[in-house]
């Protein structure tokens, strides 16, 4: 599979996807430390800058990609930014994420963004995005996946929207498990009920952010976007906070240890700086999530080769 990759940030979609063979094909990302990380590690692929100007770049022109990825910045859908939604020139990129889909026709779509897009404006910007999708021909589903339950240790959940050209029934197969119409959600409830009472020595961690300005709590983003000065920290019973290193960070969002340790403005790796690895770490997919996401891909993609095979 071939993909093309916008607001790449530091590619957990290479990340994921390098053990099913798949091969990025471009990046599009402008963040200056997060292209020396995707220079470090994917030198083969060429980072074309800028989504909006893609169209200029002959690399572009010529490739043909099956999937195209993208977490267009979810600032402006947040509930900790101005809520602006598509009025946001950020927002918008989620406009340009839909021209990008119907200049290169890819079979299957991957967006991503923050739970806060479904009740932007009421609702109406996640509609129009959808909306869009649909107009360009896409089948699509969408759904709240949590990282926790995908082998790392953060909650961390972001809506994803799958799409496939022509038809929506490959992105319900892909998103959703055959027997989910079947589970008993009572039961699932009262189990989620009993980890919640949970206490004493099994209680779980209690994160925060640790800043000049106080502490401010970050229950589900553990990793979330780096405000000025601050970094992770993490309560432990109660105990003082002890900042997280960014191999931890790393390992919450599924990466490889010391993957954002990379040589940066004329400096070595090792003098890589810390606060910058927690950004761009923050700011990321989490691997493990889109890894889930690559295999069910794959899977469905060459069940619908099997039965209409390429007549070429």
């Amino acid at each position: 599979m071939r993909f093309g990759s916008v607001c790449s940030g530091i590619e957990a979609a290479s990340a994921a996807w390098h053990s099913l063979d798949w091969r990025a094909q471009w990046f599009s990302e402008i963040g200056e430390f997060p292209s020396a990380v995707l220079a470090y590690h994917y030198s083969d692929v060429p980072n074309l800058g800028d989504m909006t100007r893609l169209h200029e770049k002959e690399v572009y022109a010529r490739s043909v990609i099956d999937v195209l990825i993208g977490g267009t910045p979810c600032q402006s859908f947040s509930l900790a930014g101005f809520r602006k939604g598509l009025a946001d020139p950020r927002g918008n990129l989620a406009l340009v994420f839909l021209g990008i889909a119907e200049a290169k026709h890819p079979r299957w779509i991957v967006w991503e963004n923050v739970p806060g897009v479904l009740s932007s404006a009421d609702g109406r910007d996640f509609s129009s995005f959808l909306g869009g999708l649909a107009q360009l021909g896409y089948g699509f589903c969408y759904r709240v996946l949590d990282s926790r339950y995908f082998g790392v240790a953060q909650s961390r959940r972001r809506v994803y929207v799958v799409g496939y050209l022509g038809n929506w029934r490959p992105a319900a197969a892909v998103l959703f498990e055959s027997d989910s119409v079947r589970r008993d959600f009572a039961q699932e409830q009262r189990d989620a009920a009993e980890v919640e009472e949970c206490s004493g020595s099994c209680k779980p961690l209690s994160f925060v952010w640790q800043s000049g300005f106080g502490s401010v709590s970050a229950r589900e983003d553990i990793c979330g976007t780096l405000i000025k000065n601050q970094v992770p920290a993490v309560y432990v019973d109660g105990c003082a906070p002890r900042i997280l290193t960014p191999i931890e960070c790393e390992r919450l969002q599924g990466f490889p240890d010391d993957y954002t340790r990379v040589p940066y403005r004329g400096k070595s790796a090792e003098q890589c700086p810390t606060r910058a690895r927690y950004a761009v770490l923050g700011d990321s997919m989490a691997v493990p999530v889109i890894h889930w996401l690559g295999q069910k891909i794959m899977e469905v993609d060459n069940t619908i080769l099997a039965w209409y095979p390429d007549p070429s």
